[in-house]
């Protein structure tokens, strides 16, 4: 057993999610056992097809476990790639993350068969590894501890509530009495619908997400009012307002909002489609556990007898006959349909037909990666590609950025700050480089603590 006062040596390595907001997959080694935090897809960037199918840069027959901070498809996207490379331990997360990773992990499949094939490359994963994965995945509530025994002594594993996503987690770590935490993606904290970010006080060591580490979000009122204000002119020029959405969080509280507006006689009377089969999928779980992860202003509403997820004017397509039935539709009209970053998906379908629309609106509400058609519309461009076709742009294109699921420049600054007294040295991740470095350097000169950028595959050593 090794002395409580003896410092001993961990590494991590950052096999994915460095210097990119993507790919979330670290590897800590702690004596004679190998763990993994997170193993997700790369997404967006031009070289990120190839990146995915990339041998691991480790052994995975080596690592004993996995630990999964929350559903998104960039941190569980090639989890069934590491069983069908030979990985057969366990993985671990809440339970809501193990349904929602579930869902992603089958939608994306079929996406991935498509591009792989376009590619002349062999599939990443089967149905098989899928199941695989799903069959070996254990779940564990917040502040639970998973004790297991190393050659440096036992280590202690518990999830804490990150406030992004429904069974959002940070991965705490702690060998003797030193805490290392993990912290994924952290949440837009105050979330209409979900628990606030728990505090990190009596944290050593931090690896740190940095997606919005340059910039700041608007507040809770003004994305409201900026989505009812789009909303209301959209519809008074009979025009379609399509919505990119991610289907895990932002379809959900996007439902939340706007069954408010409806409650309170604030928007027109017109139709509602929820065009996003996966959407659909993960509100309903997002219903199962609304009483244990959502926050107690929401459920207090639900108890009251109101389904915030459904309201008049809502109509759910959730099979593809219905989705084509939209097109018939030409009245003024609310599409939300994922993806979020337009990468595929139904949404990409209604941007073929209404983007060239001056009437029609485009409302981007989340992050979107270089590379992605939502980065290029984001950025302005006037015409894009969508399924081989030039499509002319002459909708409006809105951004709130107060809708993403993630904290803004200054709530990250203020999070790391809560473990200051204590922090031994944070590392920045799962930023593009302008925004990890912007971040980076803030924590440094606020805190006057050490910060580093790691880049991929570096491993690094702590002293625990």
């Amino acid at each position: 057993m090794i002395s409580q006062d003896k410092k001993v040596e961990v590494n991590i390595t950052f096999a994915g999610g460095a210097s990119t907001p993507t790919g979330s997959n670290f590897l800590l080694n702690v004596g004679d056992k190998n763990f993994l935090v997170d193993c997700g897809l790369y997404q967006g960037e031009h070289t990120a097809e190839t990146d995915n199918h990339q041998d691991f840069t480790y052994d995975v027959t080596s690592v004993d476990a996995v630990f999964v901070t929350h559903g998104h498809l960039d941190h569980v996207g090639r989890i069934p790639k590491l069983y069908h490379d030979g990985y057969r331990g366990v993985v671990y997360s809440t339970p809501p993350t193990k349904e929602i990773g579930e869902l992603i992990m089958l939608d994306s499949l079929h996406l991935l068969k498509k591009e792989a094939e376009k590619k002349g490359l062999l599939p990443m994963y089967t149905d098989e590894d899928v199941s695989t994965a799903v069959d070996n995945w254990h779940t564990q509530k917040y502040h639970d501890v998973l004790p297991i025994h190393t050659s440096l002594g036992v280590l202690k594993i518990k999830f804490l509530d990150a406030g992004h996503i429904m069974g959002s987690s940070m991965i705490e770590f702690e060998l003797n009495n030193k805490k290392l935490i993990f912290t994924g993606d952290l949440g837009n904290t105050p979330s209409p619908m979900l628990r606030d970010t728990e505090s990190i006080k009596g944290a050593n060591y931090l690896v740190m997400e940095s997606v919005y580490g340059d910039r700041n979000h608007e507040d809770v009122s003004t994305r409201v009012e900026k989505l009812k204000e789009i909303i209301n002119r959209t519809i008074k020029r009979g025009g379609t307002l399509m919505i990119p959405a991610f289907s895990v969080e932002r379809t959900q509280e996007l439902l939340y909002q706007i069954n408010n507006m409806v409650e309170a006689g604030q928007l027109p009377k017109c139709p509602i489609y929820l065009d996003s089969p996966l959407g659909i999928n993960v509100t309903k779980i997002y219903k199962k556990y609304a009483h244990d992860y959502m926050n107690t202003d929401v459920n207090s509403i639900i108890r009251s007898g109101d389904d915030i997820f459904n309201f008049p004017g809502l109509r759910i397509t959730e099979s593809k006959e219905e989705s084509m039935e939209i097109n018939g539709d030409t009245s003024a009209k609310i599409i939300i349909a994922g993806s979020g970053m337009s990468n595929g998906g139904r949404i990409v379908h209604h941007e073929a037909r209404y983007l060239s629309d001056p009437r029609a609106t485009l409302l981007l509400v989340g992050y979107q990666a270089v590379g992605t058609l939502g980065r290029k519309l984001y950025e302005g461009n006037k015409k894009v590609m969508i399924n081989n076709q030039d499509v002319n742009v002459k909708c409006e294109v809105a951004m709130i950025g107060g809708f993403s699921a993630h904290k803004d420049s200054e709530h990250l600054l203020q999070f790391a700050g809560e473990a200051a007294d204590t922090l031994k040295q944070v590392f920045v991740v799962l930023g593009e480089p302008k925004s990890a470095m912007f971040l980076a350097q803030r924590i440094s000169e606020y805190y006057d603590v050490p910060v580093k950028l790691p880049t991929i595959d570096e491993t690094v050593t702590i002293d625990m």
